[in-house]
């Protein structure tokens, strides 16, 4: 590989290595110091390149792509406070498991402790927070360090989509000329010739992956106490990117069905949604339910329960589970503890599918001891909840009673097959989990919820977004949509088409559902915060389409989007406090109605 310049080459040899070893996309915030790594990747021919002008932006743009895909996105961004605006979706990326690559450019290194402009300690910058770090020599063509930088790019790369998958950080000083100037002797022509100028024919370094499978005497005794149990449940929890591609949940389905254990599945799990749900379309089905939110405190204990995923979105499920007097055996790739009420009595480091597959292999309905009537109760309580539900989602319920939860039902239920639909944290995904009924479509749902933060959401729902053809749907609150609202210039630059539903009531409405609404003032001020931000404005700045819909009106005005090209943002304004109100009724009756056939059955 020739270059005019030392840092050029480091920047080509990085570059080349990485898309060698599998990257596909990089995302990339303007900046000098970052100029070669920069003008490689822009140079390079087998890689996506993303310009965004705002490094926070950028770096949940690139978390959205490797979210959507379970393949790492790389992101470059110039020194100083640059890199540090990469943190956020950094930490999102470690608590979710998902593969992310952060190259940050750094000034020479005897410029640190200096004073010198533009300089800061950026050498593990980002903590515990990545898999691994490092920080690179400085360029130079000498056949020794060159080969040293191949070989820290493939394992850079292969440390993201490792066992635990996650954020690598690459730190690379460059000193000037940064730009691909041409400095007599700085690179000889010969070095083009060795194996280090021009690499290898493939990866310098092929890394194989594994994965971790049970032993057998774990599966023996998770088998043993499946078959055994008269009340078992599979809870799965929102999933990583990894599982999302490998687990399949027509086999999650039919384990349960052999088991008689019915599946309860959040909405980021991979399996609420999707063929496996059932054949006739419409939510009902003897294995996944996603009800569970409003009737679990009212349905006797489990006594055996299998875990896949994170810790579920649902609060009463997961308090439905720590007061269970049941075997609960928590299943992790990684081996890692994702379980704060503490009460799972089993760890299984094993990835989720290898443990499905074994169990199939070796269960069979006949041999499962499960009671009939177990099913049947969540059957009964799954089909008083939508009932209820349903009630409330006709435009006359609506125009009497508007409330959020009615946008994430119509969300789902009308979005495309396929489509990916990007959830905000707070109340949406909140939302998402008590009213999107499953259903057999195949619907990506996604969100942030490693750090749960509403930093980020718009890039990285557009990041998602950028990967596939499929339509795709921002749900977003009125925080989440101005705290990003940097974000929104992707549309046009990364030529991302999406349908934006803001759900706007003026502040945050979660802080409704704690205890601090009682005390006005600080709550209103401090915790609430009404804006009053015109977001028709914000739109506007963006060249998006905006429409404020109400409530009772949304189902069409959202079908009409998904029809149409371009980004339309639909604002349907709520009032937060009513909105809550309207939830807890809601609950009311479902728990009234579970309670009421749970006595009807016992007499």
């Amino acid at each position: 590989m020739s270059a005019p310049n030392r840092a050029t080459l480091w920047g080509r040899v990085l570059a080349d290595e990485l898309v060698k070893g599998g990257l596909d996309a990089v995302c990339i915030a303007p900046g000098s110091r970052s100029t070669p790594l920069t003008v490689a990747f822009a140079e390079h021919p087998e890689v996506d390149v993303y310009s965004q002008l705002d490094e926070r932006s950028a770096a949940y743009f690139a978390l959205g792509r490797a979210r959507r895909t379970g393949e790492p996105t790389a992101l470059v961004c110039t020194s100083g406070t640059a890199a540090a605006n990469f943190h956020p979706a950094v930490m999102e990326a470690d608590r979710a498991r998902v593969p992310l690559l952060v190259l940050t450019a750094d000034r020479p290194p005897e410029l640190r402790n200096s004073g010198a402009n533009q300089t800061v300690d950026q050498v593990a910058l980002y903590g515990d927070a990545v898999r691994w770090d490092a920080d690179l020599p400085e360029p130079e063509a000498d056949e020794r360090k060159v080969r040293s930088l191949r070989t820290t790019a493939a394992r850079a790369l292969a440390e993201t989509t490792g066992v635990e998958p996650g954020p690598v950080h690459l730190n690379c000083p460059f000193r000037k000329p940064l730009e691909p100037i041409a400095v007599p002797g700085d690179v000889p022509d010969s070095f083009a010739e060795t194996t280090a100028g021009r690499g290898r024919d493939g990866p310098f370094v092929d890394t194989g992956g594994g994965t971790r499978t049970l032993a057998d005497d774990d599966r023996h005794r998770l088998r043993h106490a499946l078959v055994a149990a008269d009340r078992p449940l599979i809870v799965a929890g929102p999933a990583d990117p990894a599982t999302l591609a490998t687990l399949e949940p027509a086999a999650v389905a039919d384990l349960a069905d052999r088991l008689g254990a019915p599946v309860l599945a959040d909405p980021l799990s991979g399996l609420r949604f999707g063929p496996h749900v059932g054949g006739a379309g419409d939510g009902d089905s003897r294995t996944i339910y996603g009800g569970y939110d409003t009737y679990v405190p009212a349905l006797p204990a489990p006594d055996v329960v299998l875990r896949f995923g994170a810790s579920p979105t649902s609060k009463p499920l997961r308090h439905w589970l720590r007061d269970a007097d049941a075997r609960q055996f928590l299943v992790d790739p990684a081996g890692a503890w994702r379980e704060a009420t503490f009460t799972a009595t089993d760890l299984l480091a094993a990835a989720p599918e290898t443990v499905v597959d074994g169990l199939l292999e070796t269960v069979t309905a006949a041999e499962a001891r499960s009671d009939d009537a177990w099913r049947d109760r969540f059957d009964a309580a799954e089909r008083r909840h939508w009932a209820i539900r349903d009630e409330a989602l006709t435009a006359d319920a609506l125009e009497a009673a508007p409330f959020e939860g009615a946008i994430l039902a119509s969300v789902v239920s009308n979005a495309p097959d396929p489509a990916t639909v990007f959830v905000s944290n707070s109340m949406p995904i909140r939302d998402a989990d008590r009213f999107a009924r499953p259903r057999a479509a195949a619907v990506t749902m996604l969100a942030n919820r490693g750090a749960s933060g509403i930093d980020g959401i718009a890039s990285t729902a557009l990041g998602a977004g950028s990967t596939t053809d499929d339509p795709l749907v921002l749900v977003t609150g009125d925080l989440a949509f101005y705290h990003d609202s940097n974000g929104l210039l992707a549309v046009d630059r990364c030529d991302v088409d999406a349908t934006i539903v803001l759900i706007d009531n003026d502040g945050g409405g979660i802080f409704h559902e704690l205890p601090i609404e009682a005390f006005d003032p600080p709550f209103t001020d401090q915790f609430k915060t009404p804006h009053g931000v015109a977001f028709d404005a914000l739109a506007d700045a963006y060249g998006l389409e905006f429409e404020r819909v109400a409530p009772a009106a949304f189902a069409d005005a959202y079908r009409r989007s998904l029809e149409r090209a371009g980004t339309q943002v639909l604002a349907v304004e709520f009032d937060s406090e009513a909105s809550h109100r309207r939830r807890d009724e809601l609950e009311t009756q479902v728990e009234d109605a579970v309670d009421a056939g749970l006595e009807s059955d016992r007499d």
